[in-house]
Order: C-alpha cells, then sequence, then structure tokens
C-alpha cells in the first residue's frame, strides 16, 4: 500500500524546502511544526546518526477549513493531523525528494462521506503543492 506522493526535483535541499513550503502555502496550507530530523538524531542519538539520515525535515501541514471539516466529522482524526510532508536530501546535493502523506489513507480508516470529501480535497490541494514545486524546479 503507497501512503505518499513522492516527487525527485532537481533542487538543493534548501531550494526544495523553501519550494514546498510556498506551494503549501499557495494551496491554504500553514506549517504547524517543524521537525528537522538530521539535528533531532544528533542531539539524541550523536553525531553518526544524524549524518546517516542526512538533510530531512518534516513539515507538519495543516489547511484549517479541511482539518475543522474532518474533526467535525470524526474527532479521532485530530491523531492523523497535520498533514505530513517530508522534504528530504536526494542522492546527490543538486536534487531533493518530497514526499506528502497520501489523505486517502484516512478514508481507509473511516466509513464517513465528509471524512472522504475532505480526503479528496487533501489530496487535490497537496497534489497541486508537489506539481507546483515540480515546475519551480524547471526554473531554478
Amino acid at each position: 500500500m503507497s501512503y505518499t506522493h513522492t516527487i525527485t526535483v532537481p533542487m538543493s535541499y534548501a531550494q526544495a524546502v523553501e519550494a514546498t513550503r510556498a506551494a503549501l502555502a499557495e494551496e491554504g496550507f500553514g506549517i504547524l511544526t517543524e521537525i528537522d530530523v538530521k539535528a533531532t538524531f544528533t542531539k539524541k542519538l550523536g553525531a553518526e546518526s544524524g549524518e546517516a539520515v542526512g538533510d530531512y525535515v518534516i513539515l507538519g501541514a495543516c489547511n484549517p477549513s479541511l482539518a475543522s471539516k474532518a474533526l467535525a466529522a470524526e474527532p479521532q482524526l485530530g491523531a492523523l493531523l497535520p498533514c505530513n510532508v517530508v522534504v528530504r536530501r536526494g542522492a546527490t546535493e543538486d536534487h531533493a525528494t518530497i514526499d506528502a502523506i497520501d489523505p486517502q489513507t484516512m478514508v481507509q480508516l473511516s466509513d464517513s462521506a465528509a471524512v472522504r470529501e475532505v480526503a479528496e480535497d487533501a489530496e487535490r490541494r497537496l497534489r497541486a503543492a508537489l506539481d507546483a514545486v515540480g515546475v519551480a524546479s524547471k526554473h531554478a
């Protein structure tokens, strides 16, 4: 089962993080949380662990309108929020990979028509954001 939508772009890690933030904002997502995995692993597990994971950030993206609808339909869906988007350095310095949660995962856990509607809207918006990053990478 695939649970993410993934693209790899010809951008540096820093450019990809910036482009991803901008594309998410264009689709109505704010960033509620940000986890620098490399820094966290380095601090908690040592430099070797941080270097092993490399540049890797988890952005907790939230569209308040969609989150409100989802929580109204099923309050326990808060356990699946925010929508996580990962930006990580690719195999080379000039490539990055972006993984966004597939909101259809929520549909597999719920029978609610309202949840299905929210998931479809969130998926459309997240895919549009990934597409925008792909377009931006051609101009980077």
